[in-house]
């Protein structure tokens, strides 16, 4: 027979399949076994009765978890079994039988993490990883139906593209380079070219944090667009997190349930996102008991309880203070002091996007610059986005990792990604 999946085969729900996989789970006695078969698209409980498989039986008998194997047989419903289907097994071939697995309850989390390869084949990092493949799938295609084009910028680079410490210095042949912390430098050189443009791809954070938030290297999506303000740069961003989320629900049913998600939290998503100013949210805090002052910069615990006070949903949080900004940063002319910039922060998780509409002024920029005493060096081609045809321009950066995990439900960014890096763990 031809194989087909276990989910194919429980959408059958009678007669003869054949199915493949691993074993997830195992039991018996010496009349009947009971696997519990796993393959990429869900579990499905197998009996086999030593009756039928006297000549196999000892390798049948021998069976381990993660063991992998062919089994054709008939299927039926069965309320008892653990996805309510069940397979009466006739025909088996062990393909390879497994050593001892290294994985079991009592596994703490640092084993757990020398042995990450291994356990992203349980069911939560198999639906996890799904949701983060849906994630990336649909910011793709949201950012093609809006017109954006696919650029890639070099992940290593002769200089920061902000400068400060939490930056990885690499050797490059002769030479110092720099993991890249961001694709913005080559961002708003490429809307030259071609208007509206966007990438995902990694990003390298030197940061000491051991934060469950925090990993040195992330996955980012990141978008620039000529001609856009502010308005337009917080609209596109509320269109990408809408359209996420809406895919997300729509083809990941089974693997939101897996992981346990607030399907009712991630259905109450809908634009338009609340906005405010910084001095707003500043006021809000202090209404609520909060020690900060205007001119503070927001801790990730007061970021969470703004979108708790603002109803409980997406809350954009614009105008912070010029100060607290970059120097690429817009000014807003209107309101003196403040930037034209904006953070979107997720209930639960604090900041999920930070973007700009950014400072189109040549000199303003220099002027900045030499404020904050830095030297853009052999970066400052990065300025020729001023000195030829420069025009008004936005972008924003929103990490792939945080996004899912706050979709999932995760205590921790780390069940987002495949093999996540932190200041100790750089293996496997």
């Amino acid at each position: 027979m031809k194989f087909i999946s276990i989910k194919d085969a429980m959408k059958k729900g009678t007669g003869k399949v054949a199915v493949r996989g691993w074993v997830y789970r195992e039991r018996g006695s010496n009349k009947m076994k009971f696997i519990v078969l796993r393959d990429s698209t869900n579990i499905i409980q197998c009996v086999l009765k030593r009756e039928g498989f006297e000549k196999q039986w000892e390798e049948i008998d021998s069976l381990k978890i993660e063991s992998s194997v062919e089994i054709e047989g008939e299927i039926k419903k069965d309320e008892r079994a653990p996805t309510g289907f069940e397979i009466s097994v006739s025909k088996f071939n062990l393909v390879h039988l497994a050593e001892d697995y290294p994985i079991n309850k009592d596994v703490n989390e640092e084993l757990l993490g020398d042995r990450r390869h291994l356990w992203l084949r349980s069911r939560k990092m198999i639906a996890s990883m799904k949701i983060r493949s849906t994630v990336l799938f649909a910011l793709h295609e949201c950012s093609h139906k809006l017109g954006f084009t696919e650029m890639h910028a070099p992940s290593m680079s002769g200089a920061s593209s902000e400068g400060g410490s939490e930056i990885f210095e690499v050797k490059y042949f002769d030479k110092k380079a720099y993991m890249t912390q961001s694709w913005q430098f080559y961002a708003e050189n490429f809307i030259n070219a071609v208007e509206k443009v966007y990438a995902i791809a990694p990003s390298f954070r030197a940061e000491k944090s051991k934060t469950p938030w925090h990993v040195t290297e992330f996955w980012h999506f990141e978008l620039e667009g000529a001609w856009m303000n502010l308005k337009d740069d917080m609209d596109v961003a509320e269109e990408c997190v809408v359209y996420v989320i809406e895919k997300v629900l729509k083809e990941c049913q089974d693997e939101l349930e897996i992981v346990g998600a607030d399907i009712a939290k991630l259905k109450k998503v809908k634009k338009p996102f609340k906005r405010v100013t910084y001095a707003e949210a500043i006021e809000k805090l202090k209404e609520n008991g909060h020690k900060i002052n205007q001119g503070d910069d927001f801790k990730s615990a007061e970021e969470r309880s703004l979108a708790k006070y603002y109803g409980g949903g997406f809350v954009f949080v614009t105008n912070y203070p010029l100060k607290l900004l970059k120097f690429y940063h817009g000014e807003d002319l209107e309101n003196p002091g403040t930037g034209t910039n904006f953070n979107l922060l997720a209930p639960g998780i604090g900041e999920m996007v930070d973007g700009s509409q950014r400072e189109p002024d040549l000199n303003k920029i220099i002027e900045r610059l030499k404020k904050a005493g830095m030297d853009l060096g052999i970066s400052d081609w990065y300025l020729d986005s001023r000195r030829y045809g420069s025009v008004p321009h936005a972008g924003f950066g929103l990490g792939i990792e945080r996004f899912a995990a706050w979709i999932c439900g995760f205590d921790t960014i780390k069940d987002s990604i495949p093999f996540p890096r932190t200041p100790t763990r750089i293996n496997p």
